[in-house]
């Protein structure tokens, strides 16, 4: 599959919306932001730097983070267009999960029922161990796993989720055989791979940063290696041209007018341009990016049809 990032639609994108972002007021009420995925993981880390940093920009706005959790983040997002259209109402949504899951067929939401307003960042596909495993490099990981196919296990958060698309194309590309294990989000696979109840997990490089003492990572899905894991070789050096991971961003229900979109668009691109933002996620692996209202549509035509085309090669929506 080829998911590469488009770096010259997001630069363009940053580009535009610098200059709007440092213009924007505050909300004139406390922002409600809804989780569709557990405490603990990715989505909750980046929800938990938005609201310090909203709060330093608008002192009298809180950030009410909530939590709507379940099958791999389909419970709230087929919920979100019964949520107030009031500007301030926001939900975490997931880059390729809401085009895998209706693919697949197994929720209650179509990907056109999502309205995207904003994307923030992108975090790389990371293969990782737990330190106590003896699987101490790549090489042997595949030769354990092709001496025993079928007995290694893999978590990852959700199904037809990034995690399970990177899950299935490791396998695919290696020609080796895992078993993935589904879990409702990051934080709750954490427990499991940090208690070896699990072989591994397939997931994003802020989990393997943050337990960088407790897991060991195998490979990362980058163009090249990451700063803060320099001995860690990427899957293009490993021989598979493999850079690909998960978006996150913020959507509205479909009700919202378009100065609401326009306003939270221009409110998210301000916090991810502040200086804060960008320390906070150079030290969490989050890989900032910028696809506000104005680029929404060409984004989500495009990021749509390759995740079409990759979910048609995993054989996603077959019976």
């Amino acid at each position: 599959m080829r998911f590469n990032l488009s770096f010259k639609v997001l630069a363009a994108a940053s580009a535009l919306l610098t200059a709007a972002a440092f213009a924007q007021p505050c909300p004139d009420k406390n922002v409600q932001y809804w989780q569709a995925f557990p405490p603990g993981g990715e989505s909750d880390l980046s929800a938990r730097h938005q609201q310090a940093v909203l709060k330093k920009k608008c002192a009298a706005i809180d950030t009410v983070v909530q939590y709507k959790a379940g099958a791999g983040g389909a419970l709230m997002w087929t919920q979100m267009n019964s949520l107030p259209a009031d500007g301030v109402n926001v939900v975490g949504i997931n880059l390729p999960h809401i085009v895998f899951q209706p693919i697949e067929g197994q929720v209650q939401y179509k990907t056109a029922d999502v309205t995207p307003v904003y994307w923030f960042h992108y975090t790389p596909d990371i293969l990782v161990v737990p330190v106590a495993s003896p699987i101490k490099t790549f090489a042997e990981f595949l030769a354990a796993v092709k001496k025993e196919p079928g007995k290694l296990s893999l978590g990852g958060s959700g199904l037809n989720s990034a995690n399970h698309a990177a899950h299935e194309r490791l396998n695919a590309a290696f020609n080796v055989k895992t078993i993935y294990i589904p879990f409702k989000g990051t934080g709750d696979m954490t427990t499991a791979v940090l208690g070896s109840q699990v072989d591994g997990a397939i997931t994003y490089t802020p989990f393997a940063i943050n337990n960088k003492t407790r897991v060991r990572a195998l490979a990362v899905a980058m163009e090249q290696r990451h700063p803060l894991m320099p001995d860690v070789p990427t899957f293009k050096e490993l021989g598979v041209n493999w850079v690909d991971g998960a978006y996150r961003g913020i959507g509205v229900p479909k009700s919202a007018t378009p100065e609401q979109r326009k306003r939270l668009s221009e409110l998210w691109a301000n916090l991810n341009n502040d200086p804060e933002m960008k320390e906070l996620a150079a030290k969490n692996g989050f890989e900032l990016v910028n696809i506000g209202v104005d680029q929404m549509d060409a984004f989500m035509k495009e990021r749509t049809q390759l995740y079409t085309e990759g979910a048609a090669r995993l054989g996603l929506g077959k019976k």
